[in-house]
């Protein structure tokens, strides 16, 4: 028969697992509560975009689809990582042409990960955008019309004045990082590559 000491040294032994394994179930959350009270301590280290702190919510209903396509396929915004190309004209220029090619480009670099991601041209309300037909025919890209509040966002953020950035919106509907015009394509690609990954949701 065991003696007391080995018996006591033997529940010591087991309280201690019970209370490593306690900690290590619970430091996931506290960190993530953190975290979400305090988006600002959020950061991807080496990101190549602009964060927007705090990051801007935004509801579906700020986004109407433009073209009959585009009305039935719009909810697909919802729970993904959305590339957003700005349209503040009313016609694609080249540096808008040039930024809608580069989010094609990033959406394939993705691989496996192209469904977790969804690619938008959004404008001010407007009767008629002139869109050269490769876009209006491209399958995988959603036109929308953006709410009057949405396009002030845009417009406080000094995201409007120039064509070809690129912004950023996290599955939850939220505005959280911006690109100027000339990004390298593959510099988002990482800085999504690394969001995708350490991502929950989306």
């Amino acid at each position: 028969m065991p003696s007391k000491n080995i018996v006591d040294n033997q529940l010591r032994k087991n309280r201690r697992i019970i209370v490593f394994i306690a900690a290590m179930s619970l430091i996931p959350f506290a960190i993530a509560w953190y975290l979400a009270k305090h988006p600002d301590k959020v950061s991807l280290g080496t990101n190549n975009g602009v964060l927007i702190q705090p990051p801007l919510p935004t509801a579906l209903t700020d986004f109407v689809g433009y073209d009959e396509f585009s009305a039935k396929n719009i909810r697909e915004l919802q729970g993904r990582w959305v590339m957003i190309n700005l349209m503040p004209q009313a016609v694609c220029n080249p540096a808008c042409d040039d930024g809608l090619v580069k989010t094609r480009q990033i959406s394939l670099m993705m691989g496996k990960d192209i469904a977790r991601i969804r690619r938008v041209l959004l404008f001010p309300g407007r009767d008629n955008q002139d869109l050269p037909k490769p876009w209006q025919e491209d399958a995988r890209l959603l036109k929308a019309v953006a709410s009057d509040t949405l396009w002030q966002s845009f417009v406080r953020l000094n995201l409007t004045a120039t064509e070809g950035g690129l912004v950023i919106m996290d599955p939850l509907g939220n505005l959280m990082m911006h690109y100027p015009p000339g990004y390298d394509p593959y510099k988002v690609r990482n800085d999504l590559s690394k969001l995708l990954r350490i991502s929950q949701i989306g």
